[in-house]
């Protein structure tokens, strides 16, 4: 059962079925023969042979020369770690071709959806991410509600946003905490406009180059970004309008 539990571990880090079963054999046998260790394997000797010369360039086999014999031995289980690490290298080396791929979406426009406070959080460290220096970050909505998704959360979100040197405007609802804010405004890099004592606003709006992300405030928290450049801008358009008719 063991066996079992950590040949699936190897498995997972990238070794066939009879690779796995090879380095997990001769873990148990020690410098062993490749009789002895397709024996043990049930696998054909000379299957073995050729296992054996993979695990070798894999780091995870070595040869040992005992009088006449030639012993095989499993390698430190810590070599393992080289594997990941391997994996880990090639994998940050690529990412911008993976990140190429992403980007080149036939349809040009892609919806998702997050629900739950942490999948909204996230929606949230992607717009760090994502956004350039000297672009809009534009808002609409309620300052008191989005804060109180995660206070300690939202308040250091807003310290990293202002250390980005983007164009943040904010159309809020009135209260006594966006008052307060606005009266700290160019301390974050912002402006805020406030909205008519009656309106009221469930929902934040967030709009940036090329994305709209609409973040639903109360139960069920969720929020749904949408990425289209057409429909960003003609969002932007609209929050302009908003912006130049708040006194």
């Amino acid at each position: 059962m063991q066996n079992e539990k950590l040949k699936k571990i190897l498995l997972n880090l990238g070794l066939n079925e009879k690779e796995a079963s090879v380095y997990l054999v001769a873990l148990t046998l020690g410098p062993s023969t490749i009789l002895k260790i397709a024996s043990s394997a049930e696998l054909k000797r000379t299957t073995v042979y050729s296992v054996v010369e993979l695990l070798k360039q894999k780091g995870l086999m070595n040869i040992e020369i005992k009088g006449w014999k030639k012993l095989f031995v499993a390698e430190n289980p810590e070599k393992l770690n080289l594997i990941l690490e391997t994996k880990r290298g090639q994998l940050k080396k690529s990412l911008p071709e993976f990140s190429l791929l992403y980007n080149q979406k036939d349809s040009g426009s892609l919806i998702k959806y997050y629900e739950g406070r942490e999948a909204v959080k996230s929606v949230y460290e992607n717009i760090l991410n994502d956004i350039r220096p000297h672009e809009d970050y534009l808002v609409i909505g309620n300052q008191d509600l989005w804060l109180g998704l995660d206070k300690r959360y939202f308040a250091k979100f807003i310290k990293q946003r202002a250390r980005l040197n983007i164009n943040i405007k904010l159309i809020l609802q009135d209260s006594a905490i966006t008052r307060k804010h606005k009266e700290v405004e160019r301390n974050f890099n912002e402006k805020i406009k406030i909205l008519p004592k009656e309106t009221t606003l469930n929902t934040n709006l967030v709009i940036t180059p090329s994305r709209v992300i609409i973040n639903q405030l109360t139960l069920p928290i969720m929020a749904m970004v949408i990425e289209n450049k057409n429909i960003a801008n003609t969002h932007r358009e609209l929050f302009d309008i908003i912006w130049k008719s708040i006194k």
